[in-house]
């Protein structure tokens, strides 16, 4: 996988949401898994960062300063996503993210985002997350 750059609708069975501002200069895409920058802002997860959840829709600052725009995330609930190396033994394992857009149950210096509840294929779990 590589990181977003367009929106990635997923299929999700729960959640809440919550707005968090957007960092300068930079485009959140529905779907990607949205991390802290550090400094309170959000990003394009990047591995280490916090995780504040999946974007519900795309989040344009690309022109903005740090806070001129918001993405609002799904910070708890269920969702589908292509996991590396996940097979169906793996039910129960942390799964982590290193960017918005790869997942894996590797866990170095990666973010811990949830855990496979089900397996519903090679390589596709849906993960719990619970922000």
């Amino acid at each position: 996988m590589t990181t977003l750059a367009a929106d990635q609708p997923r299929d999700f069975y729960q959640g809440d949401f919550h707005d968090f501002p957007v960092i300068a200069t930079d485009i959140i895409y529905q779907g990607a898994a949205v991390g802290d920058n550090g400094s309170g802002y959000a990003r394009p997860l990047v591995a280490g960062d916090a995780f504040l959840g999946f974007a519900d829709y795309r989040a344009d600052n690309a022109t903005g300063a740090a806070g001129n725009a918001f993405v609002r995330c799904r910070t708890r609930g269920s969702i589908k996503l292509a996991v590396a190396t996940l097979v169906a033994g793996d039910v129960g394992k942390s799964v982590y993210a290193s960017d918005d857009n790869t997942f894996t149950l590797t866990a170095t210096n990666n973010t811990k985002i949830g855990h496979v509840v089900a397996v519903i294929a090679a390589g596709q779990a849906i993960v719990e997350f619970n922000v």
